[in-house]
């Protein structure tokens, strides 16, 4: 066999470059090919069940595809792998039982168990069908799930027992046919003896289980849990939506010649999905439905209502509960507790509900409202148990995204954590005696991992380097694979001991030579306060030498709920590099974390509620005065871009504040809410039928009469998300109002996010002309 050709890391001998060129002057062309030039960054890391190798794609050669590495811990030196031999290292996802002596986890869809102490690993199962492990009983039996049903295994006894016997579609006798279909079927079953034959055959056939089918009926099942000893099993089920009308997005550029129909989403306010949450009770083969008309505040109505007194009116006098979307019930770890969260469909509200499996009533533990919608880091997310009578969540109760614990047994909430600023992510130790937390507590922009009693109390700091720090803990936790970036360099592997203090090694260094023979900016990052009193966070790229019209270019981020202002490196790096050649160029170019974006909790969150291009828009004008203030730009020669939500701002920009923005550049740009999908725009505006009036002020097409300056609008012909046809409705809406300071440019093979290098290349060679004729006077 070969030995393979150790490589080391680049802090010893040095990275394969791609290319020795000096990249310097940035030019569109330069900067828009594939990204493979600029050195490709490790991902998806993973550790070895004995924590001693750790695993990671990456492409430093620029091959079409990354390779596999394993990083030896103890010579913190990398070699080629295989996807094979990682998979067969890397950690599972275990699922223990009670007393820690077994594992059980999924691989290709069988089952093996683990023996913890003599560290032996048995297959369980080998079959056609995929098998998932969801919970071990008081026996050590573990329970999985298999097409659509639960079954026990007991791996001491080799012992399979069938737990369910959901059956899909409904009972005899349930089929709802029309009397003409009812007639047309018995008389098939009474004519033909092939039809007599099978229900024959059908009655000879011994039965596998006792069980009582419980029939799907319309739904299918979508998550199951188990009591430990075995008596209950909670399930939910999801009813698809009928009626709905999909989107049509046409494929013109195909193989075949011929434009191919792509089948897409449904539009805001389309009919959803129904949820049913049940509690089967072994003992008495029976389900019961869990019901959400005993919840406090079930029949609330939005505060948004105030605006429509009839509809409210008629509302009030039905009195109806609201529709919720159950979550699946979560066991305490001796199965004798359980709840499940609610959460209403309007978006309002989300309750966490102790669950009496013996009746299938329910009880509030905690109740979060919110005037607008649910949302922030953490929140809704599965609820974990810290023992058997105390689990924890997350909740924006304060005005940040918090961790909190519940105690059943005394019925009280406690908060663990608390300041301006969020939890972003949390793991429980091993040990069960302390929290893992990810947390922006030293600044908005810069992400630590920390320690944290389960307690509550002082949080310790285990990272120690500014910017981004993606932590993944090894499974002994006693290293840390840190992805870490800056806001000028792309995201690298460390390595370190997870102990506070201690420094944290680089391993990999990905960028080329190219890529570093120029010297990309720290952009300034600054905080001013909006109109509103509002503190806001933007990068700015300083003009290099500022040409003399002294022009200003506003770059918007898109996915409103996003963040760009940090000290680590943009996904938006090509945005990054661009902005980075307009501050060679002589333009000063900011970059705002406006009012919805993410980090800066629920006000900042749910500030454009009912008003998309409202405060989002003014905190770009306010923006625009902070450079006319701080960086001497001419507030006559101020353009915007942005794609995505980006796109959307920079439309209501040109629309709405035409005295402030010369020229823009839309990008796949929303132009009118009623078109994009349910999930985003429903929390944000509800929905155009019960909300007309947050549609209409906050959809570009609708101001489209106001446009003054010069704008540039940019598009995917096979965008399934902000769908083709949402443009050019826009474009005809402006011809028909005899704009004709407008153009528009398309792109027939992309989607949402662009791939084609050409695209891109194409895209930004139109925006950058747009600033330099329209700017530079």
């Amino acid at each position: 066999m070969q030995k393979k050709k150790l490589i080391v890391p680049f802090l010893l001998f040095g990275a394969i470059s791609v290319a020795q060129a000096q990249l310097a002057p940035l030019t569109v062309d330069k900067i828009m090919r594939d990204p493979k030039w600029m050195g490709t960054s490790p991902s998806n890391y993973r550790w070895s069940d004995n924590s001693a190798y750790l695993f990671f794609d990456w492409n430093p050669e620029g091959k079409d595809k990354p390779d596999v590495y394993r990083l030896d811990v103890s010579t913190q030196k990398y070699t080629l792998s295989t996807d094979s031999i990682a998979k067969l290292a890397s950690a599972p996802r275990y699922i223990y039982s009670k007393d820690k002596s077994l594992a059980v986890f999924e691989r290709d869809g069988d089952l093996y168990v683990k023996d913890i102490k003599k560290n032996k690993i048995v297959r369980q199962t080998e079959t056609a069908a995929w098998e998932n492990p969801l919970t071990f009983l008081n026996d050590n039996s573990i329970v999985f799930l298999r097409e659509e049903n639960l079954y026990s295994l007991n791996p001491k006894h080799s012992t399979l027992k069938q737990l369910t016997n959901f059956q899909k579609g409904k009972a005899k006798g349930e089929s709802k046919l029309s009397a003409q279909d009812a007639w047309l079927k018995e008389d098939q079953e009474s004519l033909f003896e092939v039809f007599k034959e099978e229900d024959r055959k059908k009655e000879k056939s011994p039965k596998k289980s006792g069980l009582k089918p419980l029939y799907l009926g319309d739904g299918f099942l979508a998550g199951a849990s188990v009591s430990s000893d075995g008596k209950y099993i909670t399930y939910r089920l999801v009813y698809p939506a009928k009626g709905n009308r999909n989107t049509i997005v046409p494929d013109f550029i195909t193989r075949s010649g011929y434009v191919e129909d792509l089948n897409m989403r449904t539009k805001v306010g389309n009919e959803l999905s129904g949820y049913k949450t049940f509690v089967y009770q072994v003992d008495r083969d029976t389900a019961l439905e869990l019901s959400a008309s005993t919840i406090p505040g079930i029949k609330d109505l939005p505060a948004y209502l105030s605006d429509y007194p009839e509809r409210r009116k008629k509302l009030q006098e039905a009195n109806s509960d609201r529709a919720v979307y159950w979550g699946i019930p979560s066991w305490s770890p001796d199965g004798q507790i359980a709840v499940v969260t609610a959460k209403a469909q309007d978006n309002k509200d989300l309750w966490l509900l102790k669950l009496n499996p013996a009746d299938g009533t329910v009880k509030v533990l905690d109740r979060q409202h919110d005037d607008a919608w649910i949302g922030g880091p953490g929140i809704g997310r599965e609820v974990k148990w810290l023992n058997d009578h105390i689990c924890y969540f997350q909740s924006e109760a304060t005005g940040y995204s918090h961790l909190y614990s519940y105690d059943i047994h005394t019925d009280q909430k406690k908060q663990l954590t608390s300041g301006n600023w969020e939890v972003q992510s949390v793991e429980l130790s091993k040990d069960g005696k302390q929290f893992y937390i990810s947390a922006n507590k030293e600044h908005p922009g810069i992400t630590h991992y920390y320690l944290l009693p389960v307690a509550g109390g002082e949080l310790t700091q285990i990272t120690g380097m500014k910017g981004g720090n993606e932590v993944t803990l090894s499974p002994d936790e006693k290293w840390l694979a840190i992805n870490h970036s800056t806001m000028n360099k792309p995201w690298e592997l460390y390595l370190q001991p997870n102990r506070p203090g201690r420094e944290a090694k680089q391993i990999t260094k990905s960028t080329t030579s190219e890529f570093d023979s120029y010297a990309w900016r720290n952009p300034d990052l600054i905080s001013f306060k909006n109109r509103h009193g509002d503190d806001l966070y933007a990068r700015v790229y300083p003009a290099k030498d500022p040409h003399p019209s002294k022009p200003a270019v506003v770059f918007v981020h898109g996915a409103g709920y996003l963040q760009n202002v940090h000290y680590w490196w943009s996904q938006y790096f090509r945005e990054y590099m661009f902005n980075n050649m307009l501050a060679d160029n002589g333009y000063t170019v900011i970059d705002i974390d406006y009012t919805a974006s993410s980090g800066y909790g629920r006000n900042h969150r749910t500030g454009i509620y009912r008003h998309m291009g409202g405060k989002d828009l003014t905190d770009q004008v306010d923006g625009v005065k902070y450079l006319v203030d701080h960086y001497g730009v001419n507030p006559a020669n101020v353009g915007i871009y942005g794609g995505s939500y980006g796109g959307f701002i920079t439309l209501m920009g040109l629309f709405t504040e035409p005295d402030v923005f010369k020229s823009g550049a839309a990008l796949r740009s929303v132009t009118d809410w009623a078109h994009y999908n349910h999930g985003y725009t429903s929390n944000i505006l509800n929905t155009p039928v019960e909300d007309p009036i947050a549609f209409k002020r906050s959809s570009p097409i609708y101001f489209a009469d106001k446009l003054k300056g010069n704008l540039l609008m940019l598009h995917g012909m096979v965008d399934v998300n902000v769908q083709f046809q949402d443009i050019i409705r826009l474009n005809q809406r402006l011809i028909e109002l005899g704009k004709d300071n407008w153009d528009l440019a398309v792109y027939p093979v992309e989607d949402h996010g662009f791939v084609q290098p050409s695209s891109w290349t194409d895209e930004y060679k139109r925006i950058y002309r747009l600033f330099e004729r329209t700017l530079k006077n």
